[in-house]
């Protein structure tokens, strides 16, 4: 993927909020990618670590806190009341979310759309990370989030994306399972909202272990999706149909 210089460029201020429970292999390792002027503000959000990632976190100068609840939801929700600039990136230390991608996330925020998705599905990008059940099991929630919800987009439950602040406030994100992040997208597509897709690979996890529970992740997200097809249709008074990105230069 060639990444673009975004320094000729002026662009909203950006957080990068990273989730971390016992991933000191993949801090060391996928950290230091990431150029300090891509990014204004790092928030890691530690969920309890016991191997040295908060200490490493701490020492490389990093915005380091423990959420206060447990589980990924909570962490999001405590992560973002903690963001104080207008584009957030959720990003995973652990290998899966590739540095080089960030550039491209916010370029397309800039370009004016609110929410754009890191997909392993779109223009040859890939999963090495995918198994037997989750390669499957995503496309087919993906499928029923565009039947449902009469959108586009190819990779609906990937954790990589960047965020228009505002968003969490305006839609009502206020869930503390797993399903947060299918919160924030299904509301933002009945509200209208702008969604856009970049591709970008996902490569194994680099030490550490899966955090990934299948049976009680696919609960949670059918839950959700049932849930917010359900509800009211929000007025749109500017309706902007879901966009995907095909390519990101």
């Amino acid at each position: 993927m060639n990444t673009p210089d975004l320094a000729p460029v002026p662009r909203p201020l950006t957080t990068l909020l990273v989730f971390t429970l016992n991933e000191i292999d993949g801090m060391k390792a996928v950290m230091p990618q990431i150029p300090a002027g891509w990014i204004d503000e790092v928030i890691v959000v530690d969920g309890g670590s016991t191997d040295g990632t908060f200490e490493w976190a701490q020492h490389a100068g990093y915005g380091v806190f423990r959420q206060s609840r447990p589980g990924f939801g909570d962490a999001f929700l405590e992560g973002m009341a903690r963001a104080s600039h207008d584009i957030v990136i959720c990003f995973s230390p652990d290998g899966n979310s590739k540095p080089d991608a960030i550039p491209c996330l916010i370029k397309k925020i800039v370009e004016g759309h609110d929410i754009v998705i890191a997909s392993r599905y779109l223009d040859g990008a890939r999963s090495d990370d995918d198994d037997i059940l989750s390669a499957p099991g995503n496309r087919t929630f993906t499928w029923l989030v565009n039947t449902l919800f009469h959108a586009r987009v190819t990779d609906s439950l990937v954790m990589y994306r960047a965020y228009r602040r505002h968003l969490l406030k305006e839609l009502d994100v206020n869930t503390s399972t797993v399903a947060w992040g299918s919160q924030i997208l299904l509301r933002a597509l009945r509200a209208g909202k702008s969604i856009a897709e970049i591709p970008a690979d996902e490569p194994k996890r680099i030490g550490g272990t899966r955090k990934m529970q299948p049976l009680r992740n696919t609960c949670y997200e059918l839950a959700m999706l049932f849930k917010e097809y359900g509800r009211p249709q929000p007025p749109r008074l500017n309706p902007c149909p879901s966009s995907v990105t095909k390519k990101s230069s």
